[in-house]
């Protein structure tokens, strides 16, 4: 594993690549408030995929078994070049993180940007993206669960639709494959995603139909970024939330902060994916993760479910984020309504 390196080395890496010595002090924001939304070019196979760690840190077990997935869809892939650094949790220094990010945007040759994993830290990078150089280089960045900051961060400073799907180390299914494989590789113009016969079955908490743009990812970093420029604005949205390893009280705490903030009224649809491992301990006196969840969905008046098949698990779909969809509770589908790539 490479060892630190000095301040100097670091800039003049960073110049190399970016044309300049130092990562922006703030963020650079396209400006405009109700901007165009622009999509990525779609992945075909030869293309090459940049692999980086924006988040927590990996290890070669991680970084072979996501160069070998990625391989497997018929890419060919590139490793950042500090994707190997470790700095306490963090897969390096915010500096290093960042010099990826950028680095694999201006690359000409990739044609996607994939995370190797999730963890925590995507939110130190979000105030240091230069949004306008993201613009300029549309690509596709795939990735969840810590990865949310920056498809909300994407979406709202430099409209660009990005994908909430397997990280790199995923364990991947069928299911999972031939979804990714449909939203980034074959696109339609109506295509139907259908709930994995093999996860639990969903729940309806109230039925109907709902249109609007997918927005959300995982709560923690959802209800983590409400009040900040970054924040999901999910009026008139299918919101979309998922979460791992949280009791019922601190979910009920972050969707309560999403209540206070914007609430849910106010969203189109909600859909709450598999809350995996998220039931409190035996013979603790508290809510039940189905009950925590319905005192937020039941006071609604729009279509609410939950356990899609989205979230920490093996058998997930791709989300498009900021893509306009159709959500029908009876039919149990999600209904993408154009095309997620070029």
């Amino acid at each position: 594993m490479p060892g630190a390196y000095s301040r100097r080395q670091f800039g003049n890496a960073l110049a190399a690549v970016l044309g300049a010595g130092a990562l922006p002090a703030a963020a650079a924001p396209v400006g405009r408030k109700n901007m165009q939304l622009i999509k990525p070019a779609r992945l075909r196979e030869g293309d090459l995929v940049g692999l980086i760690a924006p988040g927590g840190h990996t290890n070669d077990a991680a970084l072979a078994q996501a160069v070998s997935n990625i391989e497997s869809l018929g890419l060919r892939v590139r490793l950042g070049d500090n994707i190997n650094y470790v700095y306490g949790n963090y897969g390096g220094t915010v500096e290093q993180r960042m010099a990826d990010l950028h680095a694999m945007f201006l690359d000409p040759e990739v044609k996607a940007v994939w995370t190797v994993r999730g963890g925590s830290g995507c939110i130190s990078l979000l105030e240091h993206i230069d949004y306008r150089l993201i613009r300029a280089h549309p690509k596709v960045l795939i990735g969840y669960s810590d990865i949310t900051c920056l498809h909300l961060a994407l979406l709202r400073k430099a409209g660009l639709v990005t994908f909430h799907g397997p990280v790199g180390s995923s364990t991947f299914s069928e299911y999972s494959v031939a979804q990714m494989r449909s939203v980034l590789m074959a696109p339609q113009d109506n295509y139907t995603i259908a709930m994995c016969a093999d996860n639990p079955p969903p729940r309806t908490v109230h039925d109907g139909v709902a249109t609007g743009r997918l927005i959300g990812g995982n709560l923690s970093l959802v209800s983590a970024l409400a009040g900040t420029p970054y924040a999901a604005d999910f009026k008139d949205c299918i919101l979309y939330l998922e979460e791992v390893n949280e009791e019922p009280y601190r979910i009920d705490r972050m969707m309560t902060q999403l209540q206070l903030s914007q609430g849910y009224r106010n969203a189109a649809a909600v859909v709450l994916g598999i809350f995996e491992n998220c039931e409190g301990a035996d013979g603790e006196s508290a809510l039940s993760l189905d009950d925590t969840i319905d005192q937020h969905l039941l006071p609604l008046t729009r279509p609410a479910v939950a356990g899609y098949s989205f979230g920490h698990i093996r058998n997930q779909f791709t989300i498009p984020v900021g893509l306009r969809a159709r959500l029908d509770t009876q039919l149990q589908t999600l209904t993408l309504l154009e095309a997620s790539v070029m």
